[in-house]
């Protein structure tokens, strides 16, 4: 993806996130922060989510996404802010099939008013 869209694309996740947060909705942030290896998103993805499971954007074009919801959806009710890790090791990918190993870390946080 080029940088032109993907800044689209992260637009697009922040104003369906404010716009959320004015509808009084609450609303919640992921944002892919770290990787390493094989990373289906790159650093500063981010997924937007609502208290009702709607979502914009990824942070991981769906290998983990049901996670980091389940996280968010805690974090908007107690307010704390989490760093998850998800990751694979070379040698459990070549198992699997896949050609390499990789990490990411994704920051999920409850937007504030």
């Amino acid at each position: 993806m080029s940088d032109r869209m993907q800044r689209a694309v992260e637009d697009n996740v922040l104003s369906a996130a404010a716009d959320w947060r004015q509808a009084g909705r609450k609303v919640a942030i992921a944002t892919v922060v770290k990787t390493w290896g094989s990373s289906p998103r790159p650093v500063g993805s981010q997924l937007a989510i609502d208290a009702d499971g709607a979502m914009v954007g990824s942070v991981s074009g769906g290998c983990i996404e049901g996670s980091v919801v389940r996280e968010a959806l805690e974090a908007m009710e107690d307010g704390k802010p989490r760093l998850l890790e998800f990751g694979v090791s070379n040698e459990q990918a070549w198992e699997v099939g896949l050609a390499c190993g990789g990490k990411v870390e994704v920051y999920v946080e409850r937007l504030e008013d």
